[in-house]
C-alpha cells in the first residue's frame, strides 16, 4: 500500500524551508500535519487571539481532511499545542463549538510555537 502526499489550496502550503506535507495518507488512515492559524487566502495568521486562532487552525485541519473525502468526524485524535496555559478554557469553548459532539479523543500540550502563534493543531483520522 502506497503512502500518499495530500494538499490542497484550501489550508495554508508549508514553507519550501520547512521539509512536511499538509497531510499523508496510507490506506484509509490520513494524518494531518500540525496546522496553525494561516489562512490560506492570505498567506498570514488572522486577527485576534486565541479562539480565532484555534477557529483558524481546524478550518485549515478541516479542509485538508475534505480534499481527501473526509470530515471532521473521521477524525479520532487531535493534538493542541498551545502556548499559554491561562488560554486554555478560552480555546476550548472555540474547541467545543467547531468540532461538535461526539468529540474525538485529544491531547493538549503546552509548547512555544514561532512568534505570534498561539496555538497548532494535528489530526488522526480514518476515512471509510
Amino acid at each position: 500500500m502506497a503512502r500518499t502526499v495530500v494538499s490542497t489550496d484550501n489550508a495554508p502550503k508549508p514553507p519550501a524551508s520547512i521539509p512536511l506535507s499538509q497531510g499523508v495518507r496510507k490506506g484509509n488512515i490520513l494524518q494531518v500535519s500540525g496546522q496553525t492559524a494561516v489562512d490560506p487566502a492570505t498567506g498570514k495568521v488572522v486577527e485576534g487571539g486565541v479562539a480565532e486562532q484555534t477557529e483558524q487552525c481546524l478550518r485549515n485541519v478541516i479542509a485538508i481532511l475534505e480534499a481527501e473525502g473526509g470530515s471532521i468526524e473521521d477524525v479520532l485524535m487531535l493534538r493542541v499545542y498551545l502556548t499559554d496555559t491561562s488560554q486554555f478554557a478560552e480555546m476550548n469553548e472555540t474547541y467545543a463549538r467547531v468540532v461538535g459532539e461526539p468529540f474525538p479523543a485529544r491531547t493538549t500540550v503546552y509548547v512555544g510555537l514561532p512568534a505570534g502563534l498561539l496555538v497548532e493543531i494535528d489530526a488522526l483520522a480514518v476515512l471509510d
